[in-house]
């Protein structure tokens, strides 16, 4: 396995080439605090927060700061923080907190047929070739390729979402809004009123412009991602139960207990200890 980490005062790159043999090395704990790009070839898995991909075609993953995951197979994984990469642009698409890392799907992957592939690992190629130059403006370079790969990853991943059409402009922006501020409320806000008050809208409207593009609701997207957090501070920290709900809002714990045995169908103490014994969890 070949690591690459290029540093510029404090904005951070880094490249890894990795095969069966070494994928365990790119280790969640290890990378958890940068932006990541997985590329994974056919026949690869991966797990991104309990749910688990079998791969019969070569795909990218876009997994965010502070996400756990955990792959098998050939690939290479791009990690960068956010003073390497976080532009603002009249496209927010394709910047730091754009479409790929924050959708209301909760999908991270972007397929890859044969030719998009052939794209990709070119541009990877070109990626790693700057990243072990000594040649003087490396970094810009570097940030170009990456730019085009996640402008082309978001391209793909609008098409097959059918947000294509131009048309579709401001509903993206705005099933982006929505995840951003899920993303960054999520402890305080627990209800849909909440966030459609931040937007400016009614809960009502809020919830006919996400059912255009998800089969969830306001609400299931809201309560998915205080599970989740709930998910991974149960496997990868020692808090109590009682210290998981507090620290997610909750000062009730026997609320935050029903609230997440009603999204998994187990208990938070269950849950730990399945997951302890090496049951598959989800």
């Amino acid at each position: 396995m070949e690591n690459v980490l290029k540093q510029y005062f404090s904005k951070k790159f880094g490249y890894i080439d990795f095969d069966a043999s070494s994928a365990d090395d790119i280790a969640y704990e290890t990378y958890n605090a940068y932006i990541k790009v997985l590329f994974l070839e056919a026949g690869a898995s991966i797990v991104v927060d309990f749910k688990e991909y079998h791969l019969q075609q070569d795909a990218l993953f876009f997994v965010n700061a502070g996400q756990w995951y955990k792959c098998a197979g050939n690939g290479a994984l791009l990690y960068y923080n956010r003073d390497f990469y976080c532009i603002q642009i009249h496209d927010k698409e394709v910047a730091c907190d754009g479409l790929l890392y924050n959708n209301v799907y909760d999908i991270p992957v972007v397929y890859l047929d044969q030719t998009a592939s052939m794209q990709m690992r070119h541009i990877l190629q070109e990626i790693k070739a700057e990243a072990v130059s000594e040649e003087s403006n490396t970094e810009e370079m570097i940030r170009i390729f990456l730019k085009q790969l996640i402008i082309r990853s978001t391209r793909m991943w609008k098409k097959t979402h059918e947000l294509s059409e131009n048309s579709a402009t401001q509903e993206v922006e705005f099933i982006r809004k929505f995840s951003q501020l899920v993303e960054t409320h999520y402890v305080q806000h627990h209800n849909v009123a909440e966030y459609a008050t931040l937007l400016n809208i009614t809960p009502k409207a809020l919830s006919k412009k996400i059912s255009k593009h998800s089969t969830k609701s306001p609400n299931d997207i809201i309560k998915d991602r205080i599970i989740l957090e709930a998910k991974r501070l149960l496997i990868h920290t020692d808090l109590s139960v009682k210290e998981i709900g507090y620290k997610l809002g909750y000062e009730d714990p026997a609320y935050f207990v029903r609230l997440f045995t009603n999204q998994t169908d187990t208990s938070p103490l269950l849950f730990r200890k399945k997951y302890a014994e090496g049951e598959k969890v989800q």
